[in-house]
């Protein structure tokens, strides 16, 4: 299998080099285009104003391309210019920092897969619940070993798988869920803070709150130390909406 791997969290995070290290042990060619520096939370981004830079990488048995732009910079540069063929599967990751709910609209990580998915090509992001990871050998060898068990070829187009480890081991997670995502919203605030000349800057925080979180959606199964899994497609059309306009008598 021919894979394009791409993340958010820059081309030297410890995420991307494991998966590469894994599909590689696997036997599979992986082309990697990824951001040179950290771009998350960049949604689906694209730079227009800006001419792209790119930037070979080769150390440790690793080889890549980074890309001075976004992650979704990052696929379609290399679908529709660098990479010269078109590849059997874009995944993404492996993230730090679980990507549930609404984070599918803030991730660059979910927004890289999702342009691949965009471009008729199978997708998958992956992330981990957990912001500092040191090592995801183990998480990388399960991603690996579960692509080819999805049945890619009788997915609807534009489909984009969004898996996601719990904080912990794999070998103490609970199993595979199969899940819809979480439809809680985050409760934000800023923290307010003060530079050494006395000037104010803010600093986002947030969280899901407990209560509204449903169970059986990824939020709560990943925090019950499940790995989820949760196919996505990206209509945004509000159906029911869309019927009930269609009852109005518009002028």
């Amino acid at each position: 299998m021919r894979v394009l791997l791409t993340n958010d969290d820059g081309i030297q995070a410890v995420g991307l080099r494991g998966l590469y290290r894994a599909l590689i042990d696997a036997g599979h060619t992986v082309d990697v285009f990824a951001p040179v520096t950290e771009q998350s939370a960049v949604g689906h981004a694209v730079t227009l104003f800006m001419p792209l830079k790119v930037k070979a990488f080769q150390e440790d048995g690793f080889v890549g391309n980074g890309v001075y732009g976004t992650p979704v910079d990052c696929v379609k540069l290399g679908l529709s210019t660098l990479l010269g063929h078109t590849p059997d599967l874009v995944l993404s990751g492996i993230n730090s920092g679980a990507n549930v709910g609404v984070d599918i609209l803030y991730s660059g990580t979910v927004s890289a897969a999702t342009e691949g998915a965009l471009m008729h090509i199978p997708s998958m992001a992956v992330s981990l619940d957990n912001f500092n990871p040191q090592n995801v050998d183990e998480q990388a060898r399960y991603c690996v070993d579960l692509i080819p068990q999805i049945p890619w070829d009788r997915l609807p187009k534009k489909c984009v798988m969004n898996l996601n480890f719990p904080d912990c081991p794999v070998g103490e997670a609970k199993g595979l869920r199969l899940c819809p995502h979480t439809r809680a919203s985050y409760r934000d605030w800023y923290d307010v803070r003060e530079d050494p000349r006395g000037r104010a800057y803010y600093w986002l925080q947030g969280e899901i709150p407990k209560e509204r979180i449903s169970e059986d959606r990824d939020r709560a199964l990943l925090t019950e130390k499940f790995i989820t899994l949760t196919p996505l497609r990206f209509d945004f059309t509000d159906r029911e909406t869309l019927d009930l306009l269609g009852a109005c008598d518009f002028y």
